[in-house]
């Protein structure tokens, strides 16, 4: 209890705390009723006006605009603000769910490009969890009194750890570059090992090295050949599995 005093109540971090743990209850609870429904059992089902499947993102927008303004004018103490947190909380779990949607414009929310949603919500979650144990971005939380008092070294520590997670995007190592923008070395690692062979860093630095294209491209396959079946299963475990193709196809017929 005295930890969460010190380090939860006292810096104004209850807000924060309560729209994590809505935002990934949200997520959780509506990936369990879209399988539901999905699977023909409970008594969900899709929500429609004038034969518009109207997604639930719609809903999560409402939310989030509602608990984000009213988060703004509540301040960080008191139950309005921690009532603000919850519903922003809800409306990000709600749209991030469909964050795959928004981004194609489709609705692949049961193929292989839905499974962005899933990521993206891990992510946020990661993100957020980070923030609340004492992370800050760009890494600047340990500075001591003196460091705090030189405004140089502060902005030279906070444009060098900009700049590593810029390098480690450009290099195609988008999780690590936003990791990389809250924790300093994982920025750093990302930055100084071989770009994705796709990346904008690789086609234009790997342009006239033939052995950089293939030490990197090797690097990827085995990189991919890794991680990504552990990955895929994890996002299907928690997200749901994709529809067969050959039954999105039929469907399209």
């Amino acid at each position: 209890m005295g930890w969460f005093e010190r380090n939860i109540m006292e810096p104004g971090k209850l807000p924060l705390l309560l729209a994590l743990v809505s935002f990934v209850l949200t997520f959780l609870i509506t990936r369990v009723i879209t399988r539901l429904i999905r699977a023909g059992k409970g008594p969900f089902g899709n929500v429609s006006s004038g034969g518009v499947h109207v997604h639930h993102v719609v809903p999560g927008v409402i939310l989030t605009i509602v608990g984000g303004f009213g988060a703004v004018a509540g301040g960080q103490y008191g139950f309005g603000s921690a009532l603000a947190a919850v519903i922003f909380g809800i409306g990000a779990g709600l749209v991030l769910d469909e964050f795959a949607l928004v981004l194609h414009l489709a609705d692949v929310y049961w193929t292989p490009d839905g499974r962005k949603s899933v990521e993206m919500v891990v992510l946020t979650a990661s993100l957020v969890g980070l923030l609340l144990i004492g992370f800050s971005p760009l890494g600047v939380n340990d500075l001591n009194e003196d460091q705090q008092q030189n405004r140089a070294v502060a902005l030279v520590t906070v444009l060098a750890n900009f700049l590593l997670a810029l390098i480690a995007l450009f290099k195609g190592k988008v999780r690590l570059a936003v990791l990389g923008a809250i924790i300093p070395l994982v920025a750093l690692v990302a930055a100084l090992r071989l770009a994705r062979p796709t990346s904008p860093w690789a086609r234009r630095f790997y342009r006239n090295r033939p052995r950089a294209r293939a030490k990197s491209a090797l690097r990827s396959y085995h990189h991919d050949r890794r991680w990504v079946a552990p990955s895929r299963a994890f996002h299907d475990w928690l997200g749901g599995a994709p529809d067969p193709e050959p039954a999105r196809s039929l469907e399209r017929r």
